[in-house]
C-alpha cells in the first residue's frame, strides 16, 4: 500500500454513481495491491530483490510520468534532494524488504505484515510528530504486535517465517515514517506527480546497485511478466487509481483498502501458487486486521 495520502484533504463523497463506483474501485485496488505480493513471490528468486525493485520503480515512475510533467513547475531543483531521501524511505527500501521477504516466505506473509502500516503511522506520529495516540490506538498497537509475534512464530513446510515477517514489518514501519515525512515536508504537491518523482529518483539511486547485481542467467518469461505487472499495474496504475479515490472520497475512506490487501494477498497466493493458508497466518491476520479496525475507528 502507498502512504502519502496525507497530502490530500478529505472531501465529501459524491452521490449517484459514486455509491457503487467507490466500492468497486476499492476492491479493484485491494486486488491489485494484494497481487503485488504474488508477483514478488514469482519473480524475486530469478531477479533478486535489487533488480526486481529497480524494474518496479522505473516502470511505476514511467506510468505516472505524465502527472509529473504537467506539474513540473511545482518541483524546483532544490526540492529533489528531499524527494530522494523520502523516496528511499517511502518506496525503495520498503520495496526491497518486501522483495527480500518474498524469497523466504509465502506471499501472504508480506501482505499480512503490510497491514501494520496503519498502526506504525499512528505510532510514529505519537513518538516523533507530536500526535496523540489515545487509549484505543494504544490497544490497537498492542493487539497488532501480538499478531506480528504470532506470524513470526509460524512455519510453512518446516520453514520459519520469522526473518521474512521482520522484513515485512520493517517495510511497514518505513511506510509509517514516510507518511509523516510526506505530510510534513511535501504537503501541497500534486499527489500523483509526487509519486512519480519519488519513484523516479529512487530508481535512479538504485540503478548502479541493480546493474551490479543483475542476474547472469536467463530470466524465465513468467518472472519477466510478474516484474512488469508489478511495476506497471501494482505500482504505476495502482497509484493513479489510489489518488483518484483520494480526490473523490478523501484519504481516510480510501485507506479502507488496507483491509482488503491481506485478504487478496493470501487469496491470490493460495489460488494461483498453491501456497497454504496456515492457522498461524489466519490468527495473525485476524489480530492485525482487528487492530487496524480499532485504530481506524478511533480516527473516525
Amino acid at each position: 500500500m502507498k502512504h502519502d495520502a496525507a497530502v490530500a484533504a478529505d472531501v465529501v463523497p459524491p452521490a449517484g454513481h459514486g455509491r457503487w463506483l467507490t466500492p468497486l474501485e476499492l476492491t479493484l485496488l485491494g486486488a491489485i495491491w494484494g497481487a503485488s505480493f504474488l508477483f514478488m513471490r514469482v519473480a524475486a528468486d530469478d531477479f533478486g530483490p535489487v533488480p526486481l525493485v529497480e524494474i518496479r520503480l522505473a516502470l511505476g515512475a514511467s506510468v505516472l510520468l505524465p502527472f509529473l510533467w504537467r506539474a513540473r513547475d511545482a518541483f524546483p531543483w532544490q526540492l529533489w534532494p528531499r524527494l530522494a531521501l523520502i523516496g528511499l524511505i517511502n518506496s525503495a527500501v520498503p520495496f526491497l524488504l518486501f522483495a527480500w521477504a518474498a524469497q523466504r516466505a509465502p506471499a501472504g506473509v508480506g501482505a499480512i505484515a503490510n497491514a501494520m502500516t496503519v498502526l506504525f503511522t499512528a505510532m510514529m506520529g505519537a513518538l516523533f510528530f507530536g500526535e496523540r495516540i489515545g487509549t484505543r490506538r494504544g490497544v490497537a498497537l498492542f493487539v497488532g504486535f501480538i499478531g506480528v509475534v504470532v506470524l513470526a512464530s509460524g512455519k510453512v513446510a518446516g520453514m520459519s517465517l520469522g526473518a521474512a515477517t521482520l522484513a515485512g514489518v520493517g517495510g511497514a514501519l518505513l511506510y509509517g515514517i514516510g507518511a509523516h515525512l510526506v505530510r510534513r515536508y511535501l504537503a501541497g504537491l500534486p499527489s500523483a506527480a509526487l509519486a512519480a518523482a519519488t519513484l523516479g529518483v529512487s530508481a535512479l539511486l538504485l540503478l548502479p546497485f541493480a546493474l551490479a547485481s543483475w542476474p547472469l542467467q536467463a530470466i524465465p518469461s513468467a518472472s519477466w511478466g510478474a516484474a512488469v505487472a508489478l511495476g506497471v499495474i501494482c505500482t504505476g496504475a495502482a497509484y493513479a487509481l489510489y489518488y483518484r479515490l483520494i480526490v473523490r472520497i478523501g484519504a481516510s475512506r480510501a485507506s479502507m483498502v488496507t483491509y482488503l490487501i491481506p485478504l487478496f494477498g493470501v487469496g491470490w497466493a493460495w489460488l494461483l501458487l498453491g501456497e497454504p493458508v496456515t492457522w498461524t497466518m489466519a490468527i495473525a491476520g485476524s489480530l492485525i486486521l482487528g487492530s487496524v479496525a480499532i485504530s481506524q475507528r478511533s480516527h473516525a
